[in-house]
């Protein structure tokens, strides 16, 4: 048995607020009787009259839709503009939108004619989650989602994020839990970004999954006892975001407490161990049959091929340097004796005399010169 005001609801009359005035005017009748009381109930078998038509719950669809740019969350528009519910087919029954999203908008939404599940969503107490996509007109600031998740006052009261996500630089993810009207487009605004494109991607545990503009698809069992449970999802993707690897300080065995006296430091352990020896690479080949057949001492390991062979090293007193390319190579220095005569000595700077440095005035004259023969003894008059 249920109460009359949801059974009205459940016929497709409207709210269960909207028609209590059809019970309150008597033009609800069970069976004949008038209903005097909001809570009458109504038992399986009973005729429902409103007016002279016989009313009946119809059947109960939750259904999700993508709804697509320049639509409008409406059942009728003064405008003749598209509405949502032409998306939908003719023969469902009376279905609402629970939420909405504006015209510039995308994305996910729920129509249903089940009251209960309107009211799990759509009430404040309950927190759904509701994610969204948002694209900016410039790239995102990281410093500004300390403001937006703590919250301030918008046009329709206190607004604030839950969860901010950067996926992109001018793509972020947001995760709400209020309903004010454009809250993120006034979030935003305020902190100086222009909306390009909004699309809401869950709601709940619900996803859009792969729904394109304008298709729809009905909600299974499982979402709709998750809906009306309040029930988050399981796995919500992680941020990206690096996180550097904490850095380790070097191990310091000196600084380790005593070590009992049944364990041994690896240094001991180290030295009290023999050092394994390295086997040869004539031990690790294959015995042939030839060989085996002899003792020990008298076999030979196969030989190698002449491309693998390898001559002996000399001793260190027969080595010979190698020889240096030919451009690089310099000719010996030849004796003194053997050089050419022809050939000119290095040439030597003169080493400045004393007066090399004075005006060719105060030079004294040269030998031979006619300065030096009249500034002679020999040039000068005799006195008598």
């Amino acid at each position: 048995m249920i109460r009359i005001n949801r059974y009205l609801a459940a016929a497709g009359l409207g709210s269960r607020r909207s028609v209590e005035s059809l019970i309150e005017e008597g033009r609800v009748k069970i069976n004949g009787r008038p209903v005097e009381g909001l809570g009458t109930l109504v038992a399986p078998g009973d005729v429902v009259k409103v007016g002279s038509k016989i009313v009946s719950p119809q059947e109960i669809v939750h259904a999700v839709l993508f709804k697509p740019k320049g639509v409008l969350c409406t059942a009728e528009d003064e405008k003749d503009r598209p509405t949502i519910f032409a998306l939908l087919p003719d023969d469902w029954p009376r279905v609402y939108h629970v939420g909405r999203l504006d015209k510039e908008s995308e994305g996910l939404l729920i129509v249903t004619n089940d009251g209960e599940l309107s009211l799990a969503l759509t009430h404040p107490r309950f927190k759904v989650e509701k994610e969204y996509e948002v694209t900016l007109d410039k790239p995102f600031d990281p410093a500004h989602a300390a403001k937006l998740l703590r919250g301030f006052h918008i046009e329709g009261g206190r607004a604030k994020m839950d969860e901010i996500t950067q996926i992109s630089p001018i793509k972020i993810r947001v995760i709400l839990s209020q309903g004010i009207k454009r809250q993120i487009r006034l979030m935003l605004y305020d902190c100086g970004y222009e909306v390009e494109n909004l699309r809401r991607t869950r709601i709940a545990t619900v996803r859009i999954l792969k729904l394109r503009p304008g298709m729809w698809r009905m909600l299974s069992a499982k979402e709709i006892s998750d809906l009306k449970a309040g029930r988050s999802p399981e796995h919500r993707p992680a941020p990206r975001r690096h996180t550097p690897r904490p850095m380790r300080a070097p191990l310091n065995r000196t600084d380790e407490p005593a070590r009992t006296s049944g364990a041994r430091p690896f240094q001991e352990r180290a030295a009290a161990e023999p050092t394994p020896t390295r086997r040869l690479a004539a031990d690790r080949r294959p015995v042939s049959k030839r060989n085996f057949e002899r003792p020990t001492s008298e076999r030979r390991t196969p030989e190698r091929p002449t491309s693998e062979r390898r001559a002996p090293e000399r001793p260190t007193s027969e080595r010979r340097a190698p020889e240096r390319p030919t451009s690089k190579r310099r000719a010996p220095e030849r004796p003194a004796s053997s050089r050419n005569a022809t050939e000119r000595p290095p040439f030597k700077r003169p080493v400045p005399g004393p007066h090399a440095e004075k005006p060719a005035s105060q030079r004294p004259p040269a030998a031979g010169s006619e300065r030096s023969a009249r500034h002679s003894p020999r040039s000068r008059p005799q006195r008598p």
